[in-house]
């Protein structure tokens, strides 16, 4: 059966809880360190090695060297959106363990970033509302619409050049693990997410990946989009 090897191959490296859960971290779009890795899985930084050389080798993360220090990320935004898929198809989660996990859980959900773009609640919200606008197309898989592509360079000052890209498309619809219906990625979906970032409409909850729909932010989406969110 052709192909039937590699699919095992992938699927075996997702297998263990260890190496799914640097996957996860990893989505944050940021380079991490064995080390970092290692103690947000709670095991040794050997046996963090150990896991992270299978998915170097594997194709799914790339390392990068600066002096003495090895960095490794997500090879490409179609790692991190196979990985988002493989979530949006997991069982249902189990109860929180404690008040801290499931805090964490709601932050998660309401808001995070998904690699580079948004996603959870605020990113299926903005998605909607999108494409209720006319900016985005649902039946050519959330294609932006040259109305959209005009939005995102009068309001959010994003040029057309920052959306052609050689690897990815410009929009695609991203399956949402939470909210299990889709949000928007592909490069315009970056694009957007930098932008209410830099704005700071959005921030970021420590050093995970939920972030924050700020006062400022909720007001200009509001203006924008007439997007409103349930209070937090």
């Amino acid at each position: 059966m052709t192909g039937a090897s590699e699919l095992a191959t992938v699927a075996g490296l997702l297998a263990d809880e260890t190496r799914a859960g640097f996957c996860l971290a990893l989505l944050d779009g940021r380079a991490w360190t064995a080390g970092e890795l290692a103690r947000s899985a709670g095991v040794a930084r050997s046996t963090a090695s150990e896991h992270l050389d299978k998915l170097v080798r594997g194709g799914l993360l790339v390392e990068e060297r600066q002096g003495r220090h090895r960095y490794v990320r997500l090879a490409d935004t179609s790692v991190a959106g196979l990985v988002e898929q493989l979530m949006s198809r997991s069982a249902p989660a189990t109860p929180p363990s404690s008040l801290r996990v499931a805090i964490t859980n709601r932050a998660m959900a309401a808001a995070r970033t998904c690699y580079d773009h948004l996603a959870g609640t605020l990113g299926v919200a903005l998605t909607d509302a999108m494409a209720e606008r006319g900016l985005l197309d649902r039946d050519a898989d959330l294609a932006l619409t040259p109305r959209g592509g005009d939005w995102l360079a009068g309001e959010l000052d994003i040029e057309p050049g920052a959306l052609r890209s050689r690897t990815r498309p410009t929009a695609r619809a991203c399956l949402d693990w939470t909210e299990r219906r889709p949000h928007l990625a592909g490069s315009a979906g970056a694009a957007v997410c930098t932008a209410l970032l830099e704005r700071e409409w959005v921030v970021r909850v420590g050093s995970s990946r939920a972030v924050r729909l700020t006062p400022s932010g909720a007001g200009a989406l509001d203006r924008l989009l007439d997007l409103r969110l349930p209070d937090e």
